[in-house]
């Protein structure tokens, strides 16, 4: 029996795959079987360091990521001897990845597009794996799908499900349990506080790259010691009525040097554009806040265009008592001021009232690196100890700077071929 701990990106593709081999699968999840649609209410608190947007529940932060299938690290971990172009090719037609119909392209977008390309930036349409037959345009991808239009762990673990296998969900691993140089099986406590062993001699940490760091260090392992964060910004103004909250989200691409940029909603900033304007009147000096008359009374949701500053992470974090420890480098100062600053060009150039330009706070996405390939596992995603391997973003030796959804579904799909061989 395999025993997969966690049932997001990695963990889900493993199970179907082992699953619809006719091996025995069992899939131990921290959170709740929810409904995508409320799958928000399980975002995990904010940590001290940076605002990690996260879920605890079955399918992980799949079930509110944006529906983005970039794919990336193809020549990045052919360096590493590990090849996965075969499997990117099947994960891209599995999730039929696409870039979506014109008719799923509201005003907000087509003007971001139209803006970049005025000034001379490369814009693509973003692929994506959301089924335009099902999708209601409603803005919602990041609280978790209404219309369950787009693609999540959650479908893959059904399938496992459908094809024999043990789902075991709002349980924890807590230890890792090994006899001499191989794994044994699992610790786990129950919801009702009870603990008990799960025995296998083939695991698989699936936990995501800072919970599977956990796992690991209490083991022994010097995991945890080389996270990377890819810290983001969303830059945002005022055009009145643009409605760009209810559009499909993140549905083009300008890739920079040093950063990328894509149009993307933050309630956090209607709150900073009011703030920001009741500075301006309070200052005596600061002139008028624009044509468009913006006070704090008058600025709606729909009053909002703005786009996300996203830049590659350094492997400088780590994870410290089940803590994460990440400061910001020069660098990614730089890094961030420079797409900001390109941001806010398109804003402008789109329309949106230079008075009322403003950004949130720097948070941070998609963790990895804590169980990188050549320092915590073989090419094979295997650890010191035989039978116990690992399959999500911490076995990722670089930052992406974009979403690793498809890379990370890629190398399980690898890894499921390989014990599936071994059989």
């Amino acid at each position: 029996m395999v025993l997969i701990v966690g049932s997001g990106v990695g963990g889900a593709i493993l199970a179907m795959e082992l699953s619809k081999a006719n091996i025995p699968v069992t899939i131990v999840e921290k959170g709740p079987f929810c409904d995508v649609a409320d799958s928000y209410k399980y975002y995990d608190e904010i940590d001290d360091y940076l605002d990690l947007s996260k879920t605890t529940c079955v399918g992980g932060s799949s079930v509110v990521a944006a529906g983005n299938g970039v794919r990336l690290l193809e020549d990045e971990l052919k360096e590493y001897n590990v090849d996965i172009s075969k499997e990117l090719d099947e994960v891209e037609e599995l999730l039929d990845i696409h870039q979506m119909d014109d008719s799923h392209f509201g005003e907000g977008t087509k003007k971001f597009i139209e803006a970049a390309k005025s000034i001379g930036l490369p814009v693509i349409k973003m692929p994506k794996f959301i089924r335009e037959e099902d999708c209601i345009q409603c803005g919602k991808c990041a609280w978790g799908c209404p219309s369950n239009a787009k693609w999540s762990s959650q479908d893959f673990i059904k399938i496992a499900i459908e094809n024999g296998a043990e789902l075991i969900d709002e349980t924890e691993v807590t230890e890792i349990v090994t006899e001499r140089d191989s794994v044994k099986g699992v610790k786990v406590k129950r919801s009702n506080g009870n603990e008990e062993i799960i025995e296998s001699d083939t695991v698989v940490l699936a936990a995501g790259a800072i919970d599977s760091a956990i796992i690991l260090q209490r083991l022994g392992l010097k995991a945890g010691e080389k996270l990377f964060v890819d810290p983001f910004v969303t830059v945002g103004g005022v055009i009145k009525d643009i409605n760009y909250y209810k559009e499909v989200t993140m549905n083009a691409l300008v890739i920079g040097g040093n950063f990328v940029l894509a149009p993307h909603y933050s309630i956090i900033l209607n709150e900073n554009i009011s703030n920001k304007n009741t500075s301006d009147n309070s200052d005596n000096n600061s002139g008028n806040t624009g044509d468009n008359n913006i006070n704090e009374d008058n600025i709606k949701k729909g009053d909002i265009l703005s786009i996300m500053v996203k830049i590659p992470d350094d492997n400088h974090g780590k994870i410290v008592d089940g803590e994460v420890i990440k400061e910001n480098t020069i660098k990614d100062v730089r890094f961030i001021a420079e797409g900001a600053a390109t941001a806010g060009a398109i804003l402008v150039k789109a329309g949106v009232d230079p008075n009322t330009i403003v950004s949130t706070h720097l948070r941070g996405a998609h963790p990895g690196g804590t169980a990188a390939i050549g320092d915590i596992v073989d090419t094979n995603l295997e650890t010191e100890y035989k039978g116990l391997f690992i399959s999500d973003a911490s076995v990722i030796p670089e930052a992406p700077g974009a979403p690793p959804i498809i890379a990370i579904l890629a190398l399980s799909k690898r890894l499921s071929k390989y014990l599936i061989n071994k059989q």
